[in-house]
């Protein structure tokens, strides 16, 4: 998770999140070569004294600052279309979820399993354990298998939410009357935070999200044992 004075990236726990990571420094390190050239142009420009006729009207220089941007956004806009594809595509989900937003805190349903479904509240600061995360942390996470696709089908039952974790790239809408689903797959075990990303009302800062991803074997005891306590 991210810490304090953290100026990059939370570190990628899903595939997905490791070429938005790429794609990041990739264009970053586009718009940096262009700031660069720009700042030696002003530079140039505001220092000398000197003027070179051939510059004042040029045709090459215009088809050199035309046809440079079109090849520079084209090289930002295939690598970026190709993402966007991926974050869009389900393939044959292990394990399906349904996120429910209400006013203010997230209800869960595994769809696969009869009669599996709870609701997460934040725990209030008063109750944390030591070592947990204040507004960060709920009473139950959302448990799924590690390297295994798992669709989410996110939607709201009263305002706008937006269901987001930023280690595993995800940001879906919640809307009243409306079915949205995003996909991934955790690349490795552990805990990974997020919160709701859409204003949504007074105690929108206290609707955390937390998922916990552990093997598979592990899963299938949660599940076992939730089914027993329900």
């Amino acid at each position: 998770m991210a810490h304090p004075t953290q100026l990059g990236f939370q570190d990628a726990a899903s595939p997905v999140m490791e070429e938005l990571l790429h794609f990041h420094d990739h264009a970053l390190m586009i718009v940096f070569l262009i700031s660069t050239l720009v700042l030696y142009i002003i530079v140039a420009m505001v220092s000398t004294k000197l003027t070179y006729k051939h510059i004042l009207d040029s045709q090459e220089i215009e088809i050199i600052w035309t046809v440079l941007p079109a090849v520079i956004l084209i090289l930002i806009a295939l690598p970026s279309l190709r993402i966007l594809y991926l974050m869009d595509e389900i393939n044959d989900p292990h394990l399906t979820i349904k996120a429910m937003g209400h006013q203010w805190y997230w209800s869960y349903e595994y769809t696969d399993y009869k009669d599996l479904e709870f609701d997460s509240y934040m725990i209030p600061t008063q109750e944390l354990m030591p070592g947990q995360f204040r507004l960060l942390e709920a009473d139950h996470r959302m448990v799924v298998p590690v390297e295994s696709p798992i669709r989410v089908l996110v939607s709201s039952e009263d305002v706008l939410h937006s269901w987001a974790v930023p280690a595993l790239g995800l940001k879906m809408d919640a809307v009243p009357g409306r079915l949205n689903q995003t996909a991934f797959i955790t690349s490795r075990s552990g805990v990974y935070y997020g919160q709701c990303s859409e204003i949504c009302g007074a105690n929108h800062s206290f609707m955390p999200i937390v998922v916990e991803a552990v093997p598979l074997e592990h899963f299938e005891d949660w599940t076992s044992f939730m089914l027993e306590d329900a």
